[in-house]
């Protein structure tokens, strides 16, 4: 990558020379070197578009590879154990993580892969055309351009502060903006129903209004200036004298070698000082990103220290799962009392129970007094207040399993929905299993999705919450039940 970064700036040398070699060779009428050095530019400008596709093919790759190692590494922490649960629904402090993981892990990294090559090969420009500019323009023209970089520098470090502030909470409108679209998406059928969609068009107006109050902030940059200080640095010497010895076409080929070293000189450091901006974004990434990770891992350390078999314990493809066992009890609870995480009071005090096989049992009460949150306590989604629980049996096939409220469809196959938590087909792949899917199926009465679908292993490309009513839904996860055959199910 260095090695082409620093062909492509020779290169660049040789095409910025090469308007003065013109100059040269018209005011001599060489009609001869005037071929060559056509053909000679043309060469050059092929070589130079090589390479600049070759630099940009590289920060692709880096693009590539930073982004998969940043997102699997999120990924990995975010989907330990509960901690995708924690974040989204008891954890108020982190604003939308899955924007931070798919959308400002990718900025991150798209960004950092186009600064690469600059920050790698700019201390050799700027050493390089500065010695020519000194040798052209003396110490005047060169500390005029330090000078102008250096004010350049401290403007852009002053507005750096509150971009980087705004950049943070313009990311966490977006995110707001985002879901709101998300959520009627999602909900379509059901706004609909109550024809909705005025109201739904204010809101989401007031949150585009939040977003755009963000957004009318500019900065600019030095460019245009660096254009014209490059003028008056080539301005110096020849109003003192230094060539008054030369032609009209000579002078005209020294002046525009000079302006291509004194404006790529410029430019060096323009690129650098619009680089503030990009570590402006850079930086409001990052403090996204990097919050996101802290708060994941102190969750995930919280959770290990209360339960250390805990990840363990959440993963579904777990090797003990074909296991039979042994017990014929489910939970033992003792003295168990628990709340709403987001409140102190108590929805049930001191139970104390044991669920065995064959035992069928039912909770019934009003709305709000505890009866799913029992089994979010029972599935150690919840922390009990006081008591213990103790889970006797292994979660997963031929054990535990809970049916969630709201249905709970995932992307893939018809066949992946009844295997659903699991990767792999279970117990056997072939007919067998197929027989299997099928019987289940129709015992659910959701066969006709197979015509629908069109097989059980043919990609669909609809939404399965767009397509299936909501007691399709529900039958399609209790053939998922009967596939999975626990000894003990809650819902």
């Amino acid at each position: 990558s260095t090695n082409c970064c620093v062909t492509f700036q020779l290169v660049i040398y040789q095409v910025g020379l090469i308007p003065s070699q013109f100059y040269g060779v018209l005011s001599q009428k060489n009609y001869g070197k005037f071929q060559e050095l056509v053909s000679f530019a043309i060469l050059l400008i092929l070589i130079n578009s090589v390479l600049k596709s070759v630099e940009q093919y590289i920060c692709s790759l880096l693009y590539v590879s930073w982004r998969e190692s940043l997102t699997e590494d999120l990924h990995r922490d975010y989907f330990w154990g509960r901690v995708y649960y924690t974040l989204n629904v008891l954890r108020k402090d982190i604003d939308n993580p899955d924007q931070r993981i798919s959308q400002d892990a990718e900025r991150l990294c798209k960004q950092l892969s186009s600064m690469a090559s600059r920050l790698v090969i700019s201390p050799f420009t700027i050493s390089y055309y500065t010695l020519q500019c000194f040798n052209n323009t003396g110490w005047i023209g060169l500390l005029s351009i330090f000078g102008y970089f250096v004010i350049g520098t401290v403007v852009n470090k002053i507005l750096m502060g509150p971009i980087v502030l705004t950049l943070i909470e313009q990311e966490k409108l977006e995110g707001d903006f985002r879901f709101k679209h998300m959520q009627i998406r999602v909900n379509a059928e059901s706004a609909a129903f109550y024809r909705a969609g005025k109201v739904e068009c204010m809101r989401t107006n007031w949150r585009l209004q939040r977003l755009l109050r963000t957004q009318r902030i500019g900065v600019n940059t030095f460019d245009y200036l660096g254009s014209i200080l490059s003028y008056v640095v080539i301005a110096i010497p020849i109003f003192a004298g230094v060539y008054d010895g030369m032609t009209p076409g000579e002078l005209s080929s020294l002046v525009s070698k000079n302006a291509f070293v004194c404006i790529y000189l410029i430019n060096c450091f323009t690129q650098l000082i619009d680089l503030s901006t990009t570590l402006s974004d850079v930086a409001g990434y990052t403090h996204r990103i990097g919050e996101l990770r802290e708060v994941i891992i102190d969750i995930g350390r919280k959770q290990c220290d209360c339960d250390p078999a805990l990840g363990e314990a959440y993963n579904f493809d777990s090797d003990g799962e074909f296991l039979n066992s042994s017990s014929g009890t489910a939970f033992v609870l003792q003295q168990l009392s628990y709340k709403c995480p987001l409140s102190e009071e108590l929805l049930v005090k001191e139970l104390s129970l044991k669920i065995c096989q064959d035992t069928h049992l039912l909770l019934v009460g009003n709305t709000g007094t505890g009866k799913t949150s029992l089994l979010r306590v029972l599935n150690r989604l919840w922390e009990p207040s006081n008591g213990s629980v103790e889970m006797t049996t292994f979660f997963g096939p031929r054990g535990i399993l809970f049916l969630p409220q709201k249905p709970y469809l995932t992307d893939g196959t018809l066949r992946e929905q009844v295997i659903y938590p699991l990767k792999d087909i279970y117990p056997a792949a072939g007919s067998v299993d197929d027989e299997r899917i099928l019987q289940y199926l129709e015992l659910a009465g959701v066969s006709s999705l197979i015509k629908r679908t069109g097989g059980l292993d043919e990609k669909v490309d609809w939404n399965w919450y767009d397509v299936l009513s909501p007691g399709e839904m529900q039958r399609l996860c209790f053939a998922r039940l009967f596939y999975l055959q626990p000894k003990f199910a809650g819902q």
